[in-house]
C-alpha cells in the first residue's frame, strides 16, 4: 500500500493500523494527516508506548494520556480514580482521534485497560458504548520491532511479570473488537544505502543469505580509536561500564547526587528497582545525560537525551537538550499509592549517563552512526532493531553478533504475513470504491468529529497565487515568528501557563514559543488566563 492510498482511509475515519519496514513512511503519513486534521480544526492526541518514543512524536505515552500510569488492569476504584482526575477526564472525553505510536512494544494487558477506561469514561458522558470510546484509533508500528516487556509492578497484588513473555497489542481482545484496517506501506523512502536496506529486508524476513551474512561480517572489529558514535548494547551491566569509564574521560570531579528514600524497606527496593536513575549519580560538565521520567512542564520526557551545560546556583544540574532546550533538571519523586495514601517513596534527580544505551531504549532513533554489540543478544528483535537504528552500512560498527541477534519473533513472523494480506485486500476493496462514495465516507467522519472546513478565504488566496501560502505574508512573518500561524499542542498551552503563572513578561514568552506578542495574549485570553485585544473591545463598547 503507498502512503497516498493510506492516509485516504486513515480520513475515512476507520481504525487503522499503520505499519511497514523502517523508510516505509509511516512517521509522514501520520504526519500528514496529523496536519489535515488540524487544518480543521481537530488536535489529535499523539501518544506512544514508551518515554522514548514518546519524544519522537512529540507526545506523551498512553500510560500517562490514558491516566492508567504502570498498573496492570483497571479495578473499578482506579476507573473511579481517573475519572476524579479533571484534566485526564477531560482530555479524554474531549478527543476525537487517538495514535499510539510503537505498538509493538505495549502488552495486550494494557491495551486493553486503555480500552476500559476510554469506554467508562466516555459512557459516564453519554458517549455509545464502543472500542476504546468510539474514538478513531490509530496504531502506528512494527512488530518485528522489540516485543513488549514483561513488568514487576509494585505495590500491587498478585505475582509479579518477572520473565514470562507478555501478548503482543494484536492478540488483545480490545485489538480485536477495534478491527483495524490494516494499512502495510511497501514503498521505501531511505535510499542513501540500497544494500544496506536489501540486508535490513532480509533480516526482517528472517531470509539472510551468506552474501548477507557476509555484509555483516564486514562491520565487525573496524572500530578505531577515531569513531566517536552513540554505543548500543543488549544488557545494562555494558551499559553502566561503558558510561562509568566515560565520565572518567572527563577531567575534574564529579557532583554526586544521593537518592533518598522513605518507607518500608521492601517498598523501597522495589521502587529503587523500577526507577531508571542510580542511587548515586555522579556528573560532570559535558557528561551525556538522559532523562528518566517525564514532566511535561518541565519540558521532557523519560529518554530525553542531552548534555550537561552546567550547574544552577543550588547545585542542580542544567541539561541542553538535542532538540536545543535548556533544563534544570531538579529533583523528582517516585512513589507507591493505595487508595490515594502513599506508602513508600524516593527522590533523585531524574537522570542517567547515556553514551552508550540498552538497545530497548533506542527503539525509535535514527542514527548516523553506532557502535553495537550484539554477541550478548538475548531478545528476538534485538539485532535487527539495533541494526535499523542507522542510516547507512557505513555507520554501522559492529563488536559482535550471536545467532540470536539474527532470529525474529515467531509470533510477530506468523502476524507480519497475515497483515500483509490483510493489506492488500483493503487497497483492493478501497481502490474499487467511487470516488462519491469515499468523499461521502470522508464527510460523514468530518461531521462527526465536528471538524470544521478549511478557511475558504485562505484557499481562495491561494488559488489566485496559483499555489501561494493558505496564510498571505505567512512564510515573511515566519522569519521573524517561526511559529506563527501554527497549531498550540496541549503541552504548549501547559507551559504557557505555567510562564503565566510565574509572571514570566510577555516579550519573553512570545520569544521563546517564536511567536507574536499578540499571539501570545489571544491565546491566554483563550485558555481564561488574560483578557485579549477583542474581549475588551466588546466590553468597552458595551460600556
Amino acid at each position: 500500500m503507498t502512503q497516498d492510498e493510506a492516509l485516504a482511509i486513515l480520513k475515512t475515519g476507520l481504525n487503522v493500523f499503520l505499519t511497514g519496514e523502517p523508510g516505509s513512511g509511516k512517521t509522514h503519513t501520520i504526519n500528514r494527516y496529523a496536519a489535515w486534521l488540524r487544518e480543521r480544526g481537530i488536535e489529535p492526541a499523539v501518544t506512544a508506548s514508551t518515554g522514548i518514543a514518546a519524544t519522537h512524536v512529540g507526545g506523551m505515552t498512553i500510560h500517562s494520556w490514558s491516566g492508567i500510569g504502570i498498573k496492570r488492569g483497571m479495578t473499578d476504584y482506579d476507573i473511579e480514580m481517573i475519572m476524579s482526575r479533571e484534566k485526564t477526564a477531560r482530555r479524554i472525553i474531549g478527543a476525537k482521534v487517538l495514535v499510539v505510536d510503537e505498538i509493538s512494544m505495549l502488552d495486550a494487558e494494557t491495551l486493553s485497560s486503555v480500552d476500559r477506561v476510554l469506554r467508562t469514561l466516555r459512557r459516564r458522558a453519554l458517549m455509545p458504548e464502543q472500542p476504546f470510546g468510539g474514538l478513531q484509533i490509530v496504531f502506528v508500528g512494527d512488530f518485528f520491532q522489540l516485543p513488549p516487556v514483561p513488568r514487576q509492578i509494585p505495590g500491587e497484588g498478585g505475582p509479579a511479570l518477572k520473565g514470562g513473555p507478555s501478548a503482543f497489542a494484536f492478540e488483545s481482545p480490545a485489538w480485536r473488537e477495534a478491527n483495524p484496517v490494516i494499512c502495510y506501506l511497501n514503498e521505501q523512502h531511505r535510499q542513501e544505502d540500497a544494500d544496506f536496506l536489501d540486508l535490513l529486508s532480509a533480516m526482517r524476513r528472517g531470509a539472510l543469505t551468506s552474501a548477507h551474512r557476509a555484509r555483516l561480517s564486514s562491520r565487525v572489529g573496524i572500530l578505531s580509536k577515531r569513531t566517536i558514535a552513540t554505543r548500543l548494547y543488549t544488557h545494562n551491566e555494558n551499559v553502566d561500564r561503558i558510561n562509568a569509564e566515560s565520565l572518567g574521560n572527563i577531567a575534574g570531579g564529579a557532583r554526586r547526587y544521593e537518592m533518598s528514600a522513605r518507607g518500608p524497606q521492601r517498598l523501597v527496593e522495589t521502587l529503587k528497582a523500577q526507577c531508571l536513575s542510580p542511587s548515586t549519580l555522579e556528573l560532570k560538565e559535558r557528561a551525556s545525560v538522559m532523562f528518566t521520567r517525564n514532566n511535561f512542564d518541565a519540558g521532557y520526557v523519560n529518554g530525553t537525551l542531552g548534555t550537561v551545560a552546567g550547574f544552577s546556583p543550588l547545585g542542580m544540574p542544567i541539561v541542553k537538550t538535542r532538540a536545543g532546550a535548556t533544563i534544570a533538571a531538579e529533583p523528582a519523586e517516585w512513589a507507591i499509592q493505595d487508595g490515594g495514601k502513599i506508602l513508600a517513596r524516593i527522590t533523585q534527580v531524574p537522570l542517567r549517563l547515556a553514551w552508550a544505551i540498552t538497545v530497548h531504549k533506542s527503539q525509535g532513533m535514527s542514527l548516523d552512526a553506532a557502535i553495537i554489540d550484539l554477541s550478548q543478544a538475548f531478545e528476538f528483535g534485538q539485532g535487527y532493531v539495533a541494526v535499523s537504528r542507522v542510516r547507512t552500512l557505513a555507520g554501522l560498527f559492529l563488536e559482535g553478533f550471536n545467532e540470536r541477534a539474527l532470529e525474529l519473533h515467531p509470533k510477530a513472523a506468523a502476524a507480519d504475513r497475515h497483515f500483509r494480506g490483510y493489506s492488500d485486500a483493503a487497497r483492493k476493496k478501497f481502490s474499487a470504491l467511487p470516488d462519491g462514495e469515499k468523499e461521502k465516507l470522508e464527510k460523514n467522519f468530518l461531521r462527526a468529529i465536528g471538524a470544521r472546513e478549511p478557511n475558504t478565504a485562505a484557499s481562495a488566496v491561494s488559488n489566485r497565487q496559483g499555489g501561494a501560502p493558505l496564510v498571505p505574508g505567512i512564510e515573511k512573518l515566519r522569519e521573524k515568528y517561526p511559529s506563527a500561524g501554527k497549531a498550540w499542542g496541549a503541552p504548549d498551552d501547559e507551559l504557557l501557563k505555567r510562564m503565566f503563572a510565574e509572571k514570566k513578561p510577555n516579550k519573553d514568552i512570545a520569544a521563546h514559543f517564536g511567536r507574536k506578542p499578540s499571539a501570545i495574549r489571544a491565546r491566554l485570553g483563550h485558555l481564561g488566563l488574560a483578557e485579549d485585544y477583542w474581549s475588551k473591545r466588546k466590553r468597552r463598547s458595551a460600556n
